[in-house]
């Protein structure tokens, strides 16, 4: 079991961060196995061909495109922790992981593989500018797959952070934290579970800890690295949306309409007018004109936290969006 054991000052100073090279990092894994988080299935089919003929043309790249998607143990040169907070930069990323010494990337690597599931190799390993070329890699799978849809993505984190800032606000950390991933939990008052696997505690010190979140339902790890901030990339609440709890959504869109049905199912987690927006990728203007009916109806209502008007379900359209039997 891995325990983040913080000290006295590291709750005070631990904050929320963004990371366009770990949301990279989830879509390879998506793009590479043989299944797909069902919200996220639209995309993976229109990209997946072209990033597996990709894959077929660069032997060093679907090695390790295989070995990440394959392995318990993260390499380290791919899991840094973010340096730029909510506005850190993916060119920024990149070129600190281009600078990541060959034989740093190469022990990562090799613990990968020592926990790894039967069958990787590493007979693909050879040459040198381990860190640059994983660097490339990544540059092009976000310029192909990822590039149009980051602001919706963006959009989708940036609400999971409002979010938990609210409840940091008004409980504290461990009501900000619950369920951040399938085995975190808060330990006593100084200490989260991070996972169930077995692995040395860590210390987190006075700088705090990053929270990073990203839209792959299923992804989770730490990021380390020398003098710097643990960061905790964690599954952002509600990414994949969702409209209504009839399985595909179809009975509550014949009752609202479509539109109204899909924003009422994304209002698990509190947005925006315009967050909205990016996200169904619809004009403000239609998004206000379903909020305003939403809202006349009881099913959402709006709150200001500092300049921003948040719209989130009411517990009607909480009920509504659960569907038959559930109270």
């Amino acid at each position: 079991m891995v325990v983040l054991r913080l000290d006295s000052l590291a709750l005070s100073r631990s904050r929320f961060a963004l990371s366009p090279f770990a949301e990279t990092l989830a879509a390879i894994v998506q793009l590479a196995r043989p299944y797909s988080e069902p919200w996220a299935v639209p995309w993976r089919e229109r990209h997946r061909p072209a990033f597996l003929a990709r894959l077929a043309e660069d032997g060093y790249a679907r090695g390790l495109v295989e070995l990440i998607s394959a392995t318990k143990y993260l390499p380290g040169h791919l899991t840094l922790p973010p340096g730029g907070g909510m506005e850190t930069a993916l060119e920024a990323e990149l070129a600190e992981v281009a600078r990541v010494p060959d034989e740093v990337a190469v022990a990562g690597l090799r613990t990968a593989q020592e926990h790894a599931w039967a069958g990787q190799r590493l007979d693909w390993l050879g040459g040198r500018g381990h860190g640059a070329r994983a660097a490339a890699l990544f540059r092009e799978v976000w310029d192909a797959h990822l590039a149009a849809d980051w602001p919706a993505r963006r959009a989708g984190l940036q609400r999971d952070v409002t979010y938990r800032a609210g409840l940091l606000a008004a409980h504290g950390w461990p009501r900000a934290l619950h369920l951040m991933n399938r085995t975190s939990a808060w330990v006593g008052t100084d200490a989260i579970r991070f996972s169930d696997r077995p692995g040395p505690d860590r210390v987190v010190g006075s700088d705090g800890l990053l929270f990073v979140p990203v839209t792959a339902q299923r992804s989770s790890w730490l990021c380390e690295a020398p003098g710097r901030p643990f960061a905790m990339v964690y599954a952002a609440r509600g990414s994949g949306g969702g409209a209504g709890g009839d399985g595909d959504g179809r009975a509550l869109a014949r009752l609202l309409g479509s539109g109204r049905a899909q924003i009422l199912g994304q209002l698990e987690t509190p947005a925006t007018t315009s967050e909205l927006a990016l996200l169904l990728g619809q004009s403000v203007g239609t998004v206000g004109g379903h909020l305003a009916i939403l809202r006349d109806t009881g099913l959402v209502d709006r709150t200001r936290v500092g300049r921003r008007v948040l719209y989130h379900r009411t517990e009607l359209g909480d009920r509504l969006a659960a569907g038959p039997g559930t109270g």
